[in-house]
């Protein structure tokens, strides 16, 4: 039985340690990039190997000695990676200082999960949120006869309905002064590009994204998710407007991906410093991760971030107010990109664009 007990617990210290090194590999494979997802769980389960090791292996060898110091390495990193969007670290967004109704906008955004027909459960999740945009994905025709009722508060939209889980409805309260659907790196999977006109006078860019996520039934490579944000990122660097960027990204805010985007794009997130939101999946509170995303330019302070009511789908929806506040500017931060991280843009699209 205790021999049992040490082959149990070497094999799961063997397996915290394979599942933190994995994604230090420059692999695009879907297999590989999972493990960007479960930092909490792994550091978790790593933390309780480690506390059952101490408790029951009785005399401890070299090389029990050498696994029990190298899960405390994977620990400890990864418990580095997630820190950031813990209380622990420093706001990258700065709490509003000047808000005006003028000048705020507040957007709401939910994957409904297609096959999902509680809608109207979302409805009154909608209506009490009174968000000024919002973005629904995974919306198919159902979806949008349904959730059809509020053209009249929102009266402003644009509709992508799809039956392969990739549909987007947006509907704003704001003028929407120019919209596109566009398809940037794979057929079948749009994406929103729209210049908003907030009471103030201000003109705003949003970039609407839900790309396909790294999984054996969607995408075997996280190619083409990495090359869409890094197109959007590229693009927002290059704007002299205000610029939101929201969606299901399939990917977690910790994630060299999105590490990337952020860089690359100068983009602020809400979450750093103030908690993980994690939002996918509703069901298992166990296994959940930050896959729904609010990036900004510096020009806005935040107002309120949180996560709103299950509904029936795997995601919860997610809601964000920010105040915009050209001021923000000189105090907030933006990330930068060098050379290295540049190339590596650059290698992600053209690999993208080869294979579609």
């Amino acid at each position: 039985m205790e021999r049992s007990v040490d082959v149990l617990l070497t094999v799961g210290a063997l397996a915290v340690i394979a599942a933190t090194l994995l994604p230090l590999l420059r692999s695009d494979a879907w297999w590989v990039r999972s493990f960007d997802f479960p930092r909490t769980q792994i550091a978790f389960i790593g933390a309780l190997l480690l506390g059952l090791d101490i408790a029951f292996r009785a005399e401890p060898g070299l090389l029990d000695n050498i696994l029990r110091t190298a899960v405390l390495l994977c620990i400890v990193y990864q418990a580095y990676r997630i820190r950031p969007y813990t209380v622990l670290a420093r706001h990258q967004v700065k709490a509003a200082q000047n808000v005006s109704e003028q000048s705020t906008i507040s957007l709401l955004l939910a994957n409904v999960k297609m096959t999902n027909r509680n809608a109207e459960r979302l409805r009154r999740i909608i209506t009490g949120a009174d968000a000024d945009l919002l973005l629904i994905v995974e919306a198919d025709k159902w979806w949008q006869r349904e959730l059809s009722g509020f053209a009249r508060t929102y009266p402003f939209s644009v509709q992508q309905p799809q039956a392969n889980t990739y549909g987007m409805l947006l509907y704003s309260r704001f003028e929407l002064l120019r919209s596109e659907v566009r398809f940037l790196v794979e057929e079948g999977v749009p994406s929103i590009r729209a210049l908003i006109g907030l009471p103030v006078g201000t003109e705003i860019e949003l970039h609407c994204l839900h790309p396909k996520p790294p999984a054996p039934r969607e995408a075997t490579q996280s190619t083409e998710r990495d090359a869409e944000l890094t197109i959007v990122g590229k693009e927002a660097k290059g704007r002299d407007l205000p610029v939101v960027v929201m969606g299901d990204l399939n990917d977690v805010a910790w994630s060299r991906t999105t590490t990337l985007f952020q860089k690359i794009s100068g983009l602020l997130d809400p979450r750093i410093g103030r908690g993980l939101y994690n939002s996918f999946h509703a069901g298992y509170f166990f296994m959940r991760f930050p896959l729904d995303h609010f990036f900004h330019s510096t020009h806005f302070r935040l107002i309120e971030l949180k996560r709103l009511p299950y509904f029936g789908s795997d995601h919860f929806p997610m809601y964000v107010r920010l105040s915009y506040e050209p001021e923000a500017q000189r105090e907030q931060k933006a990330p930068e990109s060098d050379a290295s991280d540049e190339a590596r843009a650059a290698e992600t699209i053209s690999k993208a664009r080869s294979r579609n």
